[in-house]
């Protein structure tokens, strides 16, 4: 059993932990990462082969049930009509993410004084102000300034181009009247920072060779290793090391299936809002129950983003191709909706068209793609004439919705995880009334024809709530500086310990949360 010694240990390596590890290196501190998945290298992408629409559905599947490599542990999502997404390598998810990065709003922190609904935040939007501020100037976002839904947006890149894909969905929106405004996005639209620009490549789901997507490997992580960041990889952490009523560091498998105690002064979960609930769950005291849940709420309160998607096609070829795919527009008209029969609201998100392999087989699903001499055809029908609108719903907390450890355990031993989660009447009514109105939307535009469905399986990218913030320790997991209320220097600082949910992505503010949370603690225990 090998022993070492850190100020910090930061379990994870995404968006939250790669924040984290950077800012505790930044004021000195010794710090040491672990990350379960490996090191990934950009000449690998599945952008750079041509059969990158196939690789896409294998080793690079953010679909965590069906992917099942070695850095993976088992999720059973059979309970949930919406698959877990994610990805465990060096940049976690940020790997594989669209990129499309707005903040949550002022209202978002505070649901139940605004709208009378569940529960505010211990915290306010004006708390982490300067850390957006700082997490996009780290981040590189680039976007337009002037949005009137973030008025206080005023240092960034230019915006990523719009294309005729663009003008002719925002035309359709001015019709309306409605509110659009082109995408955040974390992506360098000129040469930043010793990296390159984006070049409109378009699969930026399966990586970003360019290096332009502020993925975290190459922003936060390369930093802080320039401060001297350890990074321990294909690490799979077990569990958390407590003595009394503290932590003192973490049980780790490497890769040979080796067992390992790593000790450290805090204890930093940042494994996602699957996997930090799995840890703790997993880690025991001296009676054999899970620490760190005195409020039973470890796991409870799970949000997905249930996602609607309309796509409308189109008889003229447009350049649904060229440019980041879920970076195009945006429109938060209906983020709260008044006189309907749902709470809150929904972002409506413009996306590019699919690549030529999902194309063909969306169009043969819908039996509209004839093989033999009409092959060519119909494909071209709908390849480059596809403009889609996926309905992102806010998603109200329950208690039902929730990770469980499984029966099924990885390589190591370690339990996997279950995921139980239904949909909300509510949430279902407002996805129903969004998907109305982005078919109008895509009419108006000039589809030719749209489809429509929801929930979508494989869009749980969204995943938060499952270690609860809050002040009062019956009836959350951790305190308003991210301290487990049961075990001193313990810390949840990735989206596990969202109250609410918002409707938009939440890339942004799981990051600069984990910025602000990260100084909360060293002014606390620095």
């Amino acid at each position: 059993m090998m022993k070492s010694h850190y100020d910090f240990v930061v379990v994870g390596s995404g968006a939250a932990g790669a924040a984290a590890a950077w800012r505790l290196c930044q004021k000195g501190y010794r710090v040491v990462c672990l990350e379960r998945g490996k090191n990934l290298f950009p000449e690998n992408y599945p952008s750079t082969k041509t059969n990158w629409e196939l690789k896409k559905r294998g080793e690079f599947s953010p679909i965590a049930s069906s992917r099942r490599l070695d850095s993976d542990y088992p999720v059973d999502d059979s309970e949930s009509p919406i698959a877990v997404c994610n990805y465990n390598a060096v940049g976690g998810s940020t790997i594989l993410y669209s990129a499309h990065f707005p903040r949550f709003r002022p209202r978002d922190f505070k649901i139940h004084s605004e709208d009378g609904l569940y529960e505010d935040w211990p915290i306010s939007y004006e708390d982490l102000k300067p850390y957006f501020e700082l997490n996009e100037s780290e981040m590189s976002v680039s976007g337009l300034v002037g949005d009137p839904m973030y008025p206080d947006i005023e240092n960034l890149l230019p915006p990523v181009p719009m294309g005729n894909t663009g003008e002719t969905i925002a035309k359709a929106f001015n019709q309306k009247g409605w509110h659009w405004w082109p995408s955040y996005g974390a992506i360098s639209t000129r040469s930043v920072k010793g990296r390159d620009a984006c070049i409109n490549l378009g699969p930026c789901n399966t990586g970003c060779p360019q290096g332009a997507k502020s993925s975290v490997d190459i922003t936060y992580l390369a930093r802080a290793k320039r401060l001297g960041l350890t990074v321990l990889t294909e690490c799979a952490v077990d569990s958390v090391i407590v003595e009394g009523d503290r932590a003192k560091g973490v049980i780790y498998f490497d890769k040979t299936g080796a067992r390992h105690e790593l000790i450290a002064e805090n204890v930093v979960l940042a494994a996602s809002a699957i996997g930090t609930p799995r840890i703790l769950l997993n880690s025991k005291d001296e009676t054999e129950k899970s620490i760190a849940n005195s409020s039973g709420l470890i796991g409870k309160n799970l949000m997905i983003h249930p996602l609607g998607y309309v796509e409308g096609v189109f008889d003229e070829t447009l350049d649904t191709d060229i440019g980041p795919q879920g970076c195009l527009i945006y429109s938060l008209e209906h983020y709260r909706s008044e006189n309907k029969d749902f709470n809150l609201g929904y972002m409506m998100h413009v996306l590019r068209g699919t690549g030529p392999i999902e194309t063909a087989t969306s169009a043969l699903s819908r039996r509209k793609l004839r093989f033999g001499q009409a092959l060519e055809e119909d494909f071209f029908k709908f390849y480059k004439k596809q403009i889609a609108i996926s309905i992102i719903c806010d998603d109200l907390p329950q208690e039902s919705n929730c990770v469980e450890l499984s029966d099924v355990n990885d390589r190591f031993g370690t339990p996997g995880v279950k995921i139980k989660y239904e949909v909300s009447e509510n949430t279902l009514r407002m996805m129903k009334d969004g998907m109305a109105n982005a078919r109008e939307i895509l009419s108006l535009a000039g589809a030719n024809k749209t489809y429509a469905y929801g929930p979508v399986r494989n869009t749980g990218w969204h995943i938060m709530g499952t270690c609860k913030m809050g002040n009062d320790p019956n009836n959350s997991v951790v305190n308003a500086i991210g301290e487990s209320h049961d075990v001193k220097r313990l810390f949840v600082i990735d989206s596990s310990c969202f109250v609410t949910g918002s409707c938009v992505n939440p890339a942004n503010t799981i990051q600069s949360l984990a910025l602000y949370l990260t100084d909360k603690i060293i002014n606390c225990y620095g």
